[in-house]
């Protein structure tokens, strides 16, 4: 942690580099100022009463935006449509030869595929707006007619695009990736209302009436310090593998002979199998909220409190698992990297080159993770366990939240920490 501080504190002596993160500071503040700018034509507290009811879908969107669903503000779709874009076209380059080959093809194909991303996220922002106006139409205030159709599609729209468009933004002129950003701000927007709740449930309330007691709270903290310190732990750590590279004699030069590792991450899959499990798990109660909001009992109610159920938390760490090692085969070839080490002399030590070296990193990848699927499982469905022993329910401090949080701070001051280093050689060569 002193470190990040450290690197933050001279970061800020780089004119430059101060200009980026005042820019970035500037774009996040321009953000939480759409946030509550509303949407003509819809009423906010039907939007705080549909979370209230347990939409895990709307939940989630109101997390990433910073409240700015429950207060149906021009933001209340985030950046979702764009996510989901992503997501969508990651897999189609895996499944069409003709898009992996352009992503291969360096700066140019990535912008045809970046382009691709733009029109696509429009167009699921349009489509979301489209399901939001009129499954959700209780929410309209003068109720569902042409006119209000096109203002609240179409600003819901314009607020997702222009969204994108300030993620690109501050790609390029700030520091860090814009859309991690955005949605890092989103989730740090949470924290004072979770404080704030503890707070008020603490000083107003009566213990045995769902009172949050001093033993809770310092349990809370204690829970929180924890959730960071081994979700860092779990960014960090990799499993390194020796590489060694025999020597090699190219004219009068000698290439090779040196020694190093093959880094393999322990969570190489991020937050993607976690984002894959919740699509599918938040589409049954996705459905019945449209469908039938008000329901409270029957097979619709069930699905709706579905989320309450122990069954619930348990297919959903079987998904994040299961999506863990598909994700992590998907982009980790144990076959292509073996060939590759063999065609330029690396071996493992005291391991044949070829189909034995794939063999042996296919099976510490196996091992690797398995720890790190666990551990995005137990990480996810902990506010569950939380809620279920002390029945305080939305922690917000737990499970997806964090890991995106310490995620997107590890890799901004990451990239900090190169520009700066990139400067101090700039200096020097001059």
């Amino acid at each position: 942690m002193s470190g990040m501080m450290d690197t933050l504190k001279n970061s800020w002596k780089i004119p430059d580099l101060k200009k980026k993160i005042l820019i970035t500071i500037g774009l996040l503040l321009i953000f939480r100022l759409g946030s509550k700018i509303p949407v003509p034509g819809l009423n906010p507290d039907w939007f705080a009463d549909l979370i209230s009811k347990g939409g895990q879908l709307f939940n989630f969107i109101d997390i990433i935006g910073g409240g700015a669903f429950k207060n149906a503000t021009i933001f209340a779709m985030s950046i979702s449509p764009y996510i989901n874009a992503s997501i969508i076209m990651q897999l189609l380059t895996i499944a069409i030869p003709k898009l992996e080959q352009l992503s291969k093809e360096g700066e140019e194909g990535r912008k045809k595929i970046g382009q691709w991303i733009r029109y696509a996220t429009v167009i699921l922002a349009f489509l979301q707006a489209t399901a939001i106006t009129i499954g959700l139409r209780g929410a309209l205030i003068s109720g569902l007619n042409v006119i209000t159709f096109i203002t609240v599609t179409l600003t819901l729209t314009a607020g997702t695009a222009f969204l994108m468009w300030l993620g690109e933004q501050i790609t390029e002129y700030g520091i860090g990736n814009g859309i991690s950003m955005l949605i890092f701000a989103g989730i740090l927007s949470a924290g004072p209302n979770g404080v704030s709740y503890i707070y008020k449930n603490y000083t107003l309330g009566n213990l045995g009436s769902g009172a949050i007691g001093i033993l809770s709270i310092v349990g809370i903290l204690l829970v929180f310090v924890a959730v960071i310190t081994c979700v860092v732990w779990v960014n960090q750590a990799e499993r390194r593998i020796p590489v060694q590279y025999a020597k090699r004699v190219v004219g009068r030069k000698v290439y090779g002979g040196q020694s190093t590792h093959l880094p393999i991450k322990v969570n190489w899959a991020g937050v993607i199998p976690i984002i894959f499990a919740m699509s599918i798990m938040m589409l049954p109660s996705t459905i019945v909220g449209f469908a039938r909001p008000n329901a409270t009992g029957g097979i619709a109610g069930f699905i709706k409190n579905w989320a309450n159920h122990w069954s619930y938390a348990l297919l959903y760490a079987l998904l994040i698992i299961g999506f863990t090692f598909f994700y992590t085969y998907v982009q980790f070839n144990p076959i292509e990297l073996a060939n590759n080490m063999k065609k330029n002399g690396g071996f493992i030590p005291g391991i044949r080159p070829g189909k034995p070296t794939s063999d042996y990193i296919a099976r510490v990848l196996n091992r690797i993770t398995w720890f790190g699927a666990l551990f995005l499982a137990l990480i996810t469905i902990f506010p569950y366990i939380i809620g279920w022993i002390t029945g305080v329910q939305g922690v917000w401090f737990a499970g997806t939240s964090v890991l995106i949080l310490v995620g997107v701070a590890i890799d901004t001051v990451r990239q900090i920490e190169s520009q700066m280093l990139m400067r101090h050689y700039k200096g020097f060569l001059e």
